[in-house]
């Protein structure tokens, strides 16, 4: 008679997704507690929307198809709706707001911290799961809620360890741009080339000056063969947008400059149109805010090359770049660039309404900003642990833990087997910063021993009984018992 072959899963981890270890896990808490107390501090409250909304809560995810896979992950309810994990921590807000819009005090400001989910596809660094913390004031229209989010933006980096010269938050304007399509002659019905012409500016990171001249122009053809058709404008046009963007990174000692400088150059070429002025007038207004609080042209720096999305944003756009080089997956030596954008989007909650309700935010990219964070060795760690090693007593070993947390100490009590080279083995993979031990010869005397595990993996190989472990004095003292608590105390201080 054969036996059936028992079906078994495949242990495997979806594309696109990680586990974290508890490292990462700590490194994470801290950052985000940080931020935390920063907009706290700001009068910011928290608010948590569920991870599904309905997919037409998304906006331009809403499915056209059998099933909306684009860009999402979704699935039908019981009464046949369509749900999808959200996409990002905005739309969320600007269901909520529209729903609870009567009750809510104006403006209305929150932050929200959690993970969101895309349906991309996955590449190196570049996960479908991560974790944004944005914050948000929606109801007013005033520049000076632009102008508190980028000085609060700045304080959660300082506060996070960063010095000034290793961030900048960049700012331009969607009107002031609009301006600029204005009086190269690009109508706002003219979707398609004003769409080309800010995907160039948006690629003066990654080009030269010629790159960007060829997708304003008739096109440019890439290393690999590829065409990108251009916005096809005259000469006297491609150098109207280059003069605009030139003050970020044609004329570097005009990107350094104070902000005066910029709205001079910009007032006497791009002034004139309705909406140019309008912009103008709000950066204006954001800048002399930023002045006044101290918050100068280091830290916060206008840039007309900071695009955001094409389609979202409606004034002040803003977006806190680390300038430090870190090393990428290639080995290669980059700038790490982009760790927070936002700005105003006074469209997305009238949406639900039909009436327009103003509104500015950011995002923090949490996971991005902390592999900046470790590699600038400004992480938190996990507090440090106390093993209690098991001698017998399991009772005796838990009062130990137990009086060690009492006094706001990380403290487990060992629970497998009693052989003491399995127990420091054990320690060691933990990580713990020591061990303590109370056997029979000690409670008797009233004596303990603790244990630096400083060397813990060279001594766990060769110890093989508690004799030859007591008698490894490095790093080892013996107290009396009630000085348990001091003497950890001072060995975890010699251990910074």
């Amino acid at each position: 008679m054969s036996q059936q072959k028992t079906s078994r899963p495949k242990a495997r981890l979806p594309r696109g997704f990680r586990d974290r270890s508890a490292g990462e896990i700590a490194a994470e808490r801290a950052l985000i507690d940080t931020i935390r107390k920063v907009y706290e501090s700001y009068g910011f409250s928290p608010l948590e929307t569920p991870a599904f909304e309905y997919t037409d809560a998304l906006g331009k995810f809403l499915p056209d198809v059998d099933r909306p896979n684009e860009g999402v992950f979704s699935l039908k309810d019981d009464d046949e709706q369509w749900l999808s994990l959200r996409y990002d921590l905005t739309a969320p807000l600007a269901r909520y707001v529209a729903e609870n819009f009567q009750n809510l005090p104006k403006p209305f400001r929150r932050y929200q911290v959690g993970p969101v989910w895309r349906n991309e596809k996955p590449g190196p660094g570049r996960f479908r799961e991560f974790t944004q913390f944005d914050a948000d004031t929606v109801g007013s229209a005033s520049p000076a809620a632009d102008a508190e989010l980028l000085m609060m933006t700045c304080d959660a980096l300082e506060a996070l360890g960063l010095k000034r010269g290793e961030y900048v938050v960049k700012v331009n304007s969607r009107k002031l741009l609009d301006g600029v399509l204005e009086s190269v002659g690009l109508s706002p019905d003219d979707f398609a080339r004003r769409g080309i012409v800010l995907r160039a500016i948006d690629k003066l990171d990654r080009l030269d000056r010629k790159g960007v001249e060829a997708l304003l122009g008739n096109g440019r053809k890439d290393e690999s063969g590829d065409f990108t058709k251009g916005a096809e404008l005259q000469l006297d046009q491609i150098e109207r947008v280059l003069k605009f963007v030139s003050v970020s990174h044609f004329e570097p000692d005009m990107r350094t400059s104070d902000w005066g400088s910029n709205f001079k150059f910009w007032e006497r070429d791009f002034g004139n149109t309705a909406n140019g002025a309008a912009g103008l007038a709000e950066l204006k207004a954001i800048t002399g805010i930023l002045k006044v609080c101290e918050y100068d042209a280091a830290r916060i720096r206008l840039d007309p090359s900071i695009i955001r999305g094409l389609d979202y944003y409606t004034g002040p756009v803003f977006e806190a770049q680390l300038t430090f080089p870190v090393t990428n997956e290639a080995g290669e030596t980059v700038v790490f660039g982009s760790v927070a954008g936002g700005g105003r989007y006074d469209d997305l909650v009238a949406r639900f309404t039909g009436q327009q309700v103003p509104a500015t935010g950011i995002s923090i990219g949490v996971s991005r900003l902390l592999t900046a964070l470790q590699s600038r060795g400004l992480t938190g760690d996990v507090e440090p642990l106390i093993v209690v090693l098991s001698m017998g007593d399991a009772a005796q070993s838990f009062a130990i833990a137990r009086e060690l947390r009492a006094a706001g100490l990380r403290a487990e009590s060992y629970v497998g087997t009693k052989k003491i080279p399995d127990q420091l083995k054990y320690a060691d993979k933990r990580g713990a910063a020591l061990v303590v031990m109370e056997g029979e010869d000690e409670r008797a005397n009233g004596k303990i021993t603790i244990k630096d595990l400083k060397r813990g993996a060279e001594v766990s190989k060769s110890v093989e009984s508690r004799a030859e472990w007591v008698g490894a004095r490095a790093g080892q003292e013996t107290v009396d018992r009630g000085k348990l608590v001091e003497k950890v105390r001072e060995m975890l201080a010699r251990k910074g």
